[in-house]
């Protein structure tokens, strides 16, 4: 297959906005209500809402895009997305932990990527109602808003989200430190950085291809990066989907997080 065209990624945006709307509401809709749901693998919560928004998703998606391959965390994996020069990578609701809650830290998260790297990527909180959305190369934008994460390398704790061991690497000076609460959406917390509410994020190691793809967009198209913590970037929709620690904020600020972490790390 081909590149995209602009044309037809064009296409693709305007299908990915509507689906995304559409299964956000889906799942509005089923939120705090009585529903169904077990566990996956060892710890991983997953409930009828979320296999109800990801066949809506699936459906509209696949039936529009029929030669794209699909990666989703609610949906069979297969070798034919391998072969695909375009695949979409979904998270159906990406925080069902807190969405079985109540809490309203969660969302639906799908991006396009073309060749391991996104370029289309939506983030809708629905219960918030922030739309998150990026085209490679044309910014990242907030309910059609642009945004930019935020500029500088100053460290203020309180404005950095993710695992409190792995963040405390960063404080050089002995004390407790306050960080930003708890936000339960891999993929919401990133797009906190992109617009600006966060300085920083980080993820814990064990996370997926679907729980990035559309937020890491998102923040690179806001003058932000997103590497491992040693600087090495991030490909997608390979055989492994599983990826470690990771560190999003904007540009300045991520190259002297990732030069900390160089310099603390053991040769």
């Amino acid at each position: 297959m081909a590149d995209a065209s602009p044309q037809i990624l064009l296409a693709d945006a305007e299908l990915l906005k509507d689906t995304v709307r559409e299964a956000g509401a889906l799942a509005l809709s089923l939120f705090r209500t009585e529903l169904r749901n077990w566990t996956k693998g060892a710890s991983s919560p997953v409930s009828e809402a979320d296999i109800a928004v990801n066949d809506l998703l699936e459906a509209r998606l696949r039936a529009a895009t029929p030669d794209y391959g699909w990666l989703s965390e609610e949906s069979v994996d297969g070798e034919d997305r391998l072969g695909k020069r375009l695949t979409w990578i979904v998270d159906p609701i990406d925080g069902t932990r807190g969405y079985l809650a109540g809490r309203e830290d969660w969302c639906v998260s799908v991006a396009l990527v073309q060749d391991a790297a996104p370029v289309l990527a939506a983030v809708f909180v629905p219960v918030a109602g922030e739309f998150f959305f990026a085209m490679r190369g044309q910014g990242a934008m907030l309910n059609d808003r642009r945004i930019q994460a935020t500029p500088g390398t100053s460290l203020d704790f309180s404005r950095i989200a993710g695992p409190k061991p792995l963040v405390e690497r960063l404080n050089t000076e002995a004390g407790e430190i306050a960080l930003y609460p708890r936000i339960g959406s891999l993929a919401l917390r990133l797009c906190r950085v992109a617009q600006g509410r966060l300085d920083a994020a980080f993820a814990g190691g064990n996370s997926r291809d679907w729980d990035l793809a559309a937020a890491h967009l998102i923040v690179q198209e806001a003058n932000g990066r997103m590497t491992t913590l040693s600087g090495e970037g991030i490909l997608y929709n390979r055989r492994e989907v599983t990826h470690g620690v990771l560190v999003a904020a904007g540009r300045d600020r991520h190259a002297s997080i990732v030069s900390h972490f160089r310099k603390s790390s053991p040769a």
